[in-house]
Protein backbone atom coordinates (compact mmCIF):
# COMPACT_ATOMS: atom_id res chain seq x y z
CA UNK A 1 0.00 0.00 0.00
CA UNK A 2 1.56 3.63 -1.03
CA UNK A 3 2.52 6.02 2.06
CA UNK A 4 -0.41 8.55 2.15
CA UNK A 5 1.14 10.72 4.91
CA UNK A 6 5.16 11.66 5.31
CA UNK A 7 6.34 10.22 8.92
CA UNK A 8 9.92 11.43 9.09
CA UNK A 9 11.05 13.98 11.51
CA UNK A 10 10.71 17.80 9.83
CA UNK A 11 14.56 18.00 11.07
CA UNK A 12 15.86 15.20 9.60
CA UNK A 13 13.96 15.89 6.22
CA UNK A 14 15.22 19.67 6.04
CA UNK A 15 18.83 18.69 6.33
CA UNK A 16 18.41 15.89 3.68
CA UNK A 17 17.03 19.34 1.52
CA UNK A 18 19.71 21.10 2.63
CA UNK A 19 22.85 19.56 1.51
CA UNK A 20 20.92 18.05 -1.63
CA UNK A 21 22.33 19.51 -4.72
CA UNK A 22 19.56 18.59 -7.35
CA UNK A 23 17.94 21.70 -8.83
CA UNK A 24 14.72 21.82 -7.68
CA UNK A 25 11.53 24.98 -8.82
CA UNK A 26 9.02 26.42 -6.50
CA UNK A 27 5.68 26.76 -8.24
CA UNK A 28 1.95 27.92 -7.17
CA UNK A 29 -0.95 27.15 -8.29
CA UNK A 30 -4.55 27.33 -7.99
CA UNK A 31 -8.13 26.07 -8.84
CA UNK A 32 -11.98 26.92 -7.89
CA UNK A 33 -13.71 23.43 -8.40
CA UNK A 34 -16.39 21.49 -7.26
CA UNK A 35 -14.72 18.32 -5.89
CA UNK A 36 -17.39 15.57 -4.49
CA UNK A 37 -15.03 13.76 -2.27
CA UNK A 38 -11.98 16.00 -1.03
CA UNK A 39 -10.30 13.09 0.99
CA UNK A 40 -10.20 10.85 -1.65
CA UNK A 41 -9.05 13.11 -4.26
CA UNK A 42 -6.19 14.66 -1.59
CA UNK A 43 -5.03 10.69 -1.22
CA UNK A 44 -4.70 9.96 -5.13
CA UNK A 45 -2.79 13.77 -5.30
CA UNK A 46 -0.71 12.68 -2.34
CA UNK A 47 0.70 9.28 -4.39
CA UNK A 48 0.69 11.38 -7.72
CA UNK A 49 3.15 13.90 -6.35
CA UNK A 50 5.03 12.24 -4.29
CA UNK A 51 5.97 9.55 -7.18
CA UNK A 52 7.74 12.56 -8.64
CA UNK A 53 9.59 13.89 -6.21
CA UNK A 54 6.97 16.81 -5.47
CA UNK A 55 7.24 19.08 -2.01
CA UNK A 56 5.42 21.43 -0.73
CA UNK A 57 1.58 22.27 1.10
CA UNK A 58 -1.62 21.53 -0.47
CA UNK A 59 -4.71 22.36 0.16
CA UNK A 60 -7.84 20.82 -0.30
CA UNK A 61 -11.21 21.53 -0.58
CA UNK A 62 -14.84 20.94 -1.95
CA UNK A 63 -13.74 24.24 -3.31
CA UNK A 64 -10.94 22.80 -4.91
CA UNK A 65 -7.10 23.13 -4.52
CA UNK A 66 -4.33 25.64 -3.14
CA UNK A 67 -0.62 24.32 -3.88
CA UNK A 68 2.34 25.68 -3.23
CA UNK A 69 4.79 23.30 -3.86
CA UNK A 70 9.09 22.51 -5.35
CA UNK A 71 9.39 20.23 -7.45
CA UNK A 72 12.71 18.55 -8.88
CA UNK A 73 13.96 20.52 -12.27
CA UNK A 74 14.27 17.26 -14.06
CA UNK A 75 10.66 16.39 -13.09
CA UNK A 76 9.20 19.68 -14.27
CA UNK A 77 7.61 18.60 -17.52
CA UNK A 78 6.66 15.31 -15.35
CA UNK A 79 4.93 17.57 -12.95
CA UNK A 80 2.81 19.05 -15.47
CA UNK A 81 1.79 15.65 -17.63
CA UNK A 82 0.55 14.64 -14.13
CA UNK A 83 -1.78 17.51 -13.24
CA UNK A 84 -2.88 17.14 -17.01
CA UNK A 85 -4.09 13.75 -15.81
CA UNK A 86 -6.54 15.52 -13.94
CA UNK A 87 -9.43 17.63 -15.54
CA UNK A 88 -9.86 20.54 -13.73
CA UNK A 89 -5.94 20.90 -13.64
CA UNK A 90 -5.44 20.32 -17.27
CA UNK A 91 -3.36 22.94 -18.43
CA UNK A 92 -3.28 25.24 -15.13
CA UNK A 93 -1.29 28.24 -15.25
CA UNK A 94 1.62 27.70 -12.68
CA UNK A 95 2.98 30.50 -10.83
CA UNK A 96 7.04 29.84 -10.72
CA UNK A 97 8.84 31.40 -8.27
CA UNK A 98 11.05 34.92 -9.12
CA UNK A 99 13.63 34.22 -6.37
CA UNK A 100 14.72 30.78 -5.79
CA UNK A 101 17.03 28.42 -4.66
CA UNK A 102 14.39 25.04 -4.46
CA UNK A 103 14.63 25.06 -0.88
CA UNK A 104 11.27 26.18 -0.10
CA UNK A 105 10.06 23.01 1.26
CA UNK A 106 11.18 20.18 3.24
CA UNK A 107 8.52 17.58 2.50
CA UNK A 108 4.94 17.24 1.00
CA UNK A 109 1.66 17.94 3.18
CA UNK A 110 -1.99 17.85 1.62
CA UNK A 111 -4.94 18.72 3.43
CA UNK A 112 -8.23 18.74 3.44
CA UNK A 113 -9.70 22.11 4.80
CA UNK A 114 -13.14 23.41 4.69
CA UNK A 115 -11.90 26.44 2.57
CA UNK A 116 -8.90 26.76 0.49
CA UNK A 117 -8.65 29.50 1.66
CA UNK A 118 -10.08 31.20 4.92
CA UNK A 119 -12.63 33.96 4.10
CA UNK A 120 -15.45 33.44 6.30
CA UNK A 121 -18.07 33.73 3.32
CA UNK A 122 -21.03 31.99 2.66
CA UNK A 123 -20.58 30.88 -0.89
CA UNK A 124 -24.29 30.20 -1.69
CA UNK A 125 -25.24 33.70 -0.89
CA UNK A 126 -23.41 34.80 -4.21
CA UNK A 127 -21.73 33.50 -7.43
CA UNK A 128 -18.16 32.74 -6.77
CA UNK A 129 -17.85 31.98 -11.02
CA UNK A 130 -18.57 35.80 -11.48
CA UNK A 131 -15.23 37.32 -10.80
CA UNK A 132 -13.25 40.30 -11.77
CA UNK A 133 -11.34 41.01 -14.95
CA UNK A 134 -8.14 39.56 -14.89
CA UNK A 135 -5.69 42.14 -16.05
CA UNK A 136 -1.80 41.43 -17.41
CA UNK A 137 1.29 43.49 -16.25
CA UNK A 138 1.28 45.55 -19.53
CA UNK A 139 -2.76 45.59 -18.79
CA UNK A 140 -2.12 46.05 -15.85
CA UNK A 141 0.57 49.18 -16.04
CA UNK A 142 -1.62 50.96 -18.56
CA UNK A 143 -4.85 51.59 -16.31
CA UNK A 144 -3.02 52.30 -13.04
CA UNK A 145 -1.39 55.10 -15.31
CA UNK A 146 -4.97 56.96 -15.28
CA UNK A 147 -5.35 58.51 -11.08
CA UNK A 148 -8.78 57.50 -11.06
CA UNK A 149 -8.03 53.92 -10.78
CA UNK A 150 -8.04 52.61 -7.66
CA UNK A 151 -5.40 49.45 -6.43
CA UNK A 152 -6.26 47.59 -3.40
CA UNK A 153 -4.00 45.06 -1.62
CA UNK A 154 -5.98 41.89 -0.44
CA UNK A 155 -3.15 40.91 1.68
CA UNK A 156 -2.24 41.37 5.46
CA UNK A 157 -0.08 43.98 6.82
CA UNK A 158 3.00 42.08 7.52
CA UNK A 159 2.84 41.36 3.68
CA UNK A 160 2.46 44.07 2.32
CA UNK A 161 4.66 46.29 4.88
CA UNK A 162 7.88 45.02 2.65
CA UNK A 163 6.75 45.34 -0.63
CA UNK A 164 3.52 46.74 -2.58
CA UNK A 165 2.62 48.41 -5.83
CA UNK A 166 2.54 52.00 -5.76
CA UNK A 167 0.40 53.97 -4.48
CA UNK A 168 -1.70 51.07 -3.66
CA UNK A 169 -4.34 51.03 -0.55
CA UNK A 170 -2.60 48.84 2.30
CA UNK A 171 -5.57 47.15 4.46
CA UNK A 172 -4.42 47.23 8.30
CA UNK A 173 -5.37 43.75 8.75
CA UNK A 174 -3.99 40.24 9.80
CA UNK A 175 -6.13 37.90 7.66
CA UNK A 176 -8.24 37.83 4.33
CA UNK A 177 -10.81 36.97 6.14
CA UNK A 178 -10.55 40.61 7.82
CA UNK A 179 -9.67 42.47 4.82
CA UNK A 180 -13.08 41.63 2.70
CA UNK A 181 -15.27 43.78 4.99
CA UNK A 182 -13.12 46.27 5.76
CA UNK A 183 -12.17 47.06 1.92
CA UNK A 184 -16.10 47.06 1.21
CA UNK A 185 -15.94 49.56 3.88
CA UNK A 186 -13.65 51.88 2.48
CA UNK A 187 -14.27 51.90 -1.25
CA UNK A 188 -18.57 52.18 0.00
CA UNK A 189 -18.33 55.64 -2.10
CA UNK A 190 -16.37 54.25 -5.09
CA UNK A 191 -18.64 51.33 -6.17
CA UNK A 192 -17.95 53.12 -10.08
CA UNK A 193 -14.26 53.49 -9.93
CA UNK A 194 -12.35 50.82 -11.40
CA UNK A 195 -10.87 48.47 -8.40
CA UNK A 196 -7.57 46.31 -9.18
CA UNK A 197 -7.24 43.93 -6.55
CA UNK A 198 -4.38 42.08 -5.86
CA UNK A 199 -2.41 39.56 -4.21
CA UNK A 200 0.92 36.86 -4.01
CA UNK A 201 -0.41 34.14 -6.71
CA UNK A 202 -4.12 35.81 -7.27
CA UNK A 203 -6.08 32.97 -5.30
CA UNK A 204 -7.76 35.58 -2.92
CA UNK A 205 -8.60 38.05 -5.81
CA UNK A 206 -10.31 35.39 -7.39
CA UNK A 207 -13.09 34.81 -4.54
CA UNK A 208 -12.61 38.55 -3.64
CA UNK A 209 -13.38 40.21 -6.86
CA UNK A 210 -16.46 38.22 -6.63
CA UNK A 211 -17.56 38.51 -3.65
CA UNK A 212 -17.27 42.82 -4.36
CA UNK A 213 -19.00 42.45 -7.60
CA UNK A 214 -22.15 40.52 -5.70
CA UNK A 215 -21.96 43.78 -3.50
CA UNK A 216 -22.25 46.28 -6.38
CA UNK A 217 -19.07 47.12 -7.62
CA UNK A 218 -19.58 47.97 -11.50
CA UNK A 219 -15.65 47.84 -12.31
CA UNK A 220 -13.50 45.28 -10.96
CA UNK A 221 -10.57 43.65 -12.09
CA UNK A 222 -7.47 41.75 -10.71
CA UNK A 223 -3.54 40.85 -11.52
CA UNK A 224 -3.48 38.21 -13.50
CA UNK A 225 -1.57 35.42 -11.65
CA UNK A 226 -0.67 38.12 -8.66
CA UNK A 227 2.48 39.83 -7.66
CA UNK A 228 4.49 36.86 -8.65
CA UNK A 229 3.02 36.39 -12.48
CA UNK A 230 3.31 40.55 -12.94
CA UNK A 231 6.67 40.71 -11.92
CA UNK A 232 7.63 37.43 -14.33
CA UNK A 233 5.81 39.09 -17.07
CA UNK A 234 6.97 43.07 -16.35
CA UNK A 235 10.68 41.55 -16.79
CA UNK A 236 9.89 39.26 -19.41
CA UNK A 237 8.42 42.37 -21.42
CA UNK A 238 10.84 44.55 -20.63
CA UNK A 239 8.13 47.17 -18.88
CA UNK A 240 8.14 49.76 -15.87
CA UNK A 241 7.94 47.44 -12.75
CA UNK A 242 5.11 49.39 -10.58
CA UNK A 243 6.04 46.99 -7.32
CA UNK A 244 8.12 48.23 -5.05
CA UNK A 245 9.85 45.90 -2.34
CA UNK A 246 10.06 42.30 -1.72
CA UNK A 247 6.96 40.10 -2.03
CA UNK A 248 5.86 37.57 0.93
CA UNK A 249 5.89 34.05 0.67
CA UNK A 250 4.53 31.63 2.59
CA UNK A 251 7.19 29.23 2.47
CA UNK A 252 10.73 28.60 3.77
CA UNK A 253 12.25 31.81 1.84
CA UNK A 254 9.46 34.21 3.26
CA UNK A 255 9.77 36.54 0.80
CA UNK A 256 11.13 37.27 -2.90
CA UNK A 257 12.98 40.18 -4.20
CA UNK A 258 10.84 42.03 -7.21
CA UNK A 259 12.85 45.51 -6.66
CA UNK A 260 15.96 46.41 -5.38
CA UNK A 261 13.83 49.56 -2.94
CA UNK A 262 14.07 48.40 0.56
CA UNK A 263 10.79 49.85 2.40
CA UNK A 264 10.80 48.24 5.89
CA UNK A 265 12.29 49.04 8.73
CA UNK A 266 14.52 46.33 11.41
CA UNK A 267 11.32 45.90 14.29
CA UNK A 268 14.22 46.40 16.69
CA UNK A 269 16.25 49.27 15.55
CA UNK A 270 14.53 50.69 13.03
CA UNK A 271 17.60 50.23 10.05
CA UNK A 272 15.96 49.88 6.82
CA UNK A 273 15.49 45.86 6.22
CA UNK A 274 12.79 43.45 5.31
CA UNK A 275 13.79 40.32 6.30
CA UNK A 276 11.05 38.20 7.83
CA UNK A 277 12.62 35.60 10.36
CA UNK A 278 11.06 33.81 13.24
CA UNK A 279 11.86 34.18 16.69
CA UNK A 280 14.64 31.72 17.33
CA UNK A 281 12.99 30.87 20.74
CA UNK A 282 10.19 28.19 19.62
CA UNK A 283 7.95 28.80 22.58
CA UNK A 284 7.55 32.70 20.89
CA UNK A 285 8.41 31.62 17.41
CA UNK A 286 6.40 35.33 16.10
CA UNK A 287 7.15 36.36 12.74
CA UNK A 288 8.79 39.73 12.50
CA UNK A 289 11.16 41.73 10.58
CA UNK A 290 15.14 41.62 12.23
CA UNK A 291 18.25 42.92 10.63
CA UNK A 292 21.63 41.44 10.78
CA UNK A 293 22.84 43.16 13.60
CA UNK A 294 19.90 42.53 15.40
CA UNK A 295 19.99 38.46 14.59
CA UNK A 296 23.50 38.88 16.22
CA UNK A 297 22.94 40.79 19.34
CA UNK A 298 19.43 39.44 20.30
CA UNK A 299 20.67 35.68 18.65
CA UNK A 300 17.98 35.60 16.73
CA UNK A 301 15.35 36.50 18.66
CA UNK A 302 12.90 38.89 18.95
CA UNK A 303 13.47 40.25 22.41
CA UNK A 304 16.22 39.94 25.52
CA UNK A 305 13.27 38.00 27.24
CA UNK A 306 13.10 35.13 24.63
CA UNK A 307 17.48 35.58 24.39
CA UNK A 308 17.80 34.69 27.64
CA UNK A 309 15.11 32.36 27.83
CA UNK A 310 16.78 30.33 25.01
CA UNK A 311 19.63 30.03 27.60
CA UNK A 312 18.17 28.12 30.51
CA UNK A 313 18.21 24.80 30.88
CA UNK A 314 15.87 22.45 28.87
CA UNK A 315 14.04 21.34 31.78
CA UNK A 316 13.36 24.64 33.23
CA UNK A 317 12.23 26.34 29.31
CA UNK A 318 9.84 23.35 29.81
CA UNK A 319 8.47 23.90 33.14
CA UNK A 320 8.43 27.83 32.06
CA UNK A 321 6.89 27.22 29.22
CA UNK A 322 3.25 26.24 30.82
CA UNK A 323 2.77 29.50 32.07
CA UNK A 324 5.08 32.09 30.80
CA UNK A 325 3.60 34.48 27.76
CA UNK A 326 5.82 35.45 24.96
CA UNK A 327 5.75 37.63 21.99
CA UNK A 328 4.00 35.37 19.53
CA UNK A 329 1.83 34.29 22.23
CA UNK A 330 0.36 37.45 23.08
CA UNK A 331 0.42 39.00 18.88
CA UNK A 332 -0.54 38.29 15.49
CA UNK A 333 2.14 37.89 13.04
CA UNK A 334 4.49 40.79 12.57
CA UNK A 335 2.39 42.98 15.08
CA UNK A 336 5.06 43.26 17.88
CA UNK A 337 7.79 45.89 17.40
CA UNK A 338 10.13 43.90 19.50
CA UNK A 339 12.24 47.41 19.92
CA UNK A 340 8.83 48.34 22.13
CA UNK A 341 9.48 45.69 24.84
CA UNK A 342 12.85 44.19 25.47
CA UNK A 343 12.53 43.14 29.04
CA UNK A 344 14.60 40.74 30.16
CA UNK A 345 13.41 37.32 31.57
CA UNK A 346 14.58 38.26 34.99
CA UNK A 347 12.29 41.15 34.96
CA UNK A 348 9.04 38.88 33.78
CA UNK A 349 9.84 36.70 36.25
CA UNK A 350 9.82 39.05 38.73
CA UNK A 351 6.91 40.84 37.60
CA UNK A 352 4.82 38.76 35.26
CA UNK A 353 2.56 42.00 34.08
CA UNK A 354 4.96 43.51 32.76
Amino acid sequence: MKHLYNKINRHVLKDRIMTDPTPRTTISFYQYYHLGNPQLFRDHFYILLSEIGVLGRIYVSYEGVNGQISVPNYNLEALRKALNTITFLEDIRLNYAIEDDGKSFFKLIIKVRDKIVADGLDDSTFDVTNKGIHLKAEEFNKMTDDPETIIVDMRNHYESEVGHFKDAILPDVETFKEALPVVERMLEDKKDRNIIMYCTGGIRCEKASAYFKHKGFKHIYQVEGGIIEYARRAKELGIENKYIGKNFVFDERLGEQISDEVIAHCHQCGAPCDTHVNCANDACHILFIQCPECAAKYEHTCSEKCKEFNHLTEDKRIELRKTEIFNGTKFGKGRYKAHKKTQSLETFLNDPKV
